[in-house]
């Protein structure tokens, strides 16, 4: 069962422009960067952006999507749904907890997930990403 947006990603062509435009422009709290992405909030919700250096505005193969958040005991349940269903993904989870990447009958890109935007700092620590800096 989904109970909410549990965030949303967005291909960015230019990390720096978007940072500035997020954080200045609109507002949003910067709680994490590293060389390619940034983590910020917008009130409750996280906004995570990822550099995509072949980004532009007709391209369908980027990584922008919406991720529904979920329970965690169910999660397996909605996947196995969803699975059944015969859906579409696009891409392998390979950050911490559980992602699966799926898309709608119209190409729309969309997750399960149910860490948080905590989950996720703590874990860019713990695994040592290079560059990465929480604010």
């Amino acid at each position: 069962m989904i109970n909410g947006i549990n965030h949303i990603t967005l291909a960015v062509s230019n990390l720096e422009k978007s940072i500035y435009f997020y954080s200045e422009v609109l507002g949003l709290t910067l709680k994490g960067q590293w060389h390619k992405g940034a983590y910020l909030l917008a009130g409750e919700m996280w906004i995570a952006l990822n550099l995509d250096e072949n980004r532009s505005f007709d391209d369908s193969t980027d990584y922008t999507h919406i991720a529904f958040n979920t329970p965690k005991d169910g999660f397996n349940v909605l996947k196995e749904k969803l699975e059944q269903a015969k859906v579409m993904t696009f891409k392998e989870n390979l950050s911490e907890g559980d992602s699966y990447y799926f898309l709608d009958p119209d190409g729309h890109k969309l997750e399960l997930h149910y860490n948080t935007l905590e989950d996720r700092l703590k874990w860019a620590k713990e695994t040592n990403w290079s560059d990465f800096e929480a604010f």
